[in-house]
């Protein structure tokens, strides 16, 4: 059965791009929590440098409205380059039909706001202009209502676009805790951005396997036993 979208998300096989992730998008967002949405999509931008996925960050209308790309998003792709635009689409512009065509990845991975608006717009041109298959991160995306978010969420499924989640992008990205050159950034990432899994990670580690508090640094160097900490 030759279906693309049987095929799990690997270090290899995808690209991401992070949509207009600027506070005055943020500010319109009423479909979820803003800060749980910036912990999400933070979260997912470690995990794209933690397996080197090819990244792309835009931005629209930075000085006339939107503001800069949150800090915490900038510190993790330090140098990148953000491509600006005044479309609401990105992609109509080409640097950014440009640069996914640059890191030659059919997958690509969104995370944007707002859903609605730049997401939907972007995942349906670039399915039926660039032959790309999108994985929408509806946990680290927003729309100006939760109404709005959940009918773009559909609108794009109806059109072939794969739903997923931050946390569940990164699994898949990891699939074996036998694979040790990143194990211990997907524990980091947990430990800081996963809330309860995080927190019975942290447990784990000191109680069952009696590594010392994380505050005197030695958890940096402990050896992981992944199948008795994962989930």
């Amino acid at each position: 059965m030759n279906n693309v979208k049987l095929e799990v998300l690997t270090p290899t096989n995808c690209q991401m791009i992070f949509i207009d992730q600027q506070p005055q998008m943020a500010f319109g967002v009423q479909s979820m929590d803003r800060q749980a949405l910036k912990n999400n999509t933070v979260a997912l931008a470690k995990a794209a440098k933690a397996f080197n996925i090819p990244t792309i960050i835009t931005t629209v209308e930075t000085q006339a409205f939107s503001g800069h790309t949150y800090p915490e998003l900038l510190d993790v792709f330090p140098g990148a380059d953000i491509l600006e635009r005044s479309s609401m689409n990105s992609w109509d512009d080409q640097k950014v039909r440009d640069a996914l065509a640059a890191n030659g990845q059919k997958k690509v991975v969104v995370s944007g706001l707002w859903t609605e608006v730049c997401n939907n717009s972007f995942a349906l041109c670039a399915m039926l202009e660039g032959g790309y298959e999108i994985y929408m991160v509806a946990d680290a995306s927003g729309g100006t209502s939760k109404e709005a978010h959940d009918y773009a969420m559909l609108r794009m499924i109806q059109a072939g676009v794969v739903p997923v989640t931050w946390q569940q992008v990164m699994l898949e990205w990891q699939r074996d805790w036998a694979r040790k050159e990143t194990y211990e950034a997907v524990m980091q990432i947990v430990r800081e951005h996963s809330g309860a899994y995080g927190m019975g990670v942290d447990y784990a580690y000191t109680m069952v396997h009696k590594a010392p508090p994380r505050a005197t640094g030695a958890h940096k160097t402990l050896e992981p036993v992944p199948a008795k900490v994962s989930s």
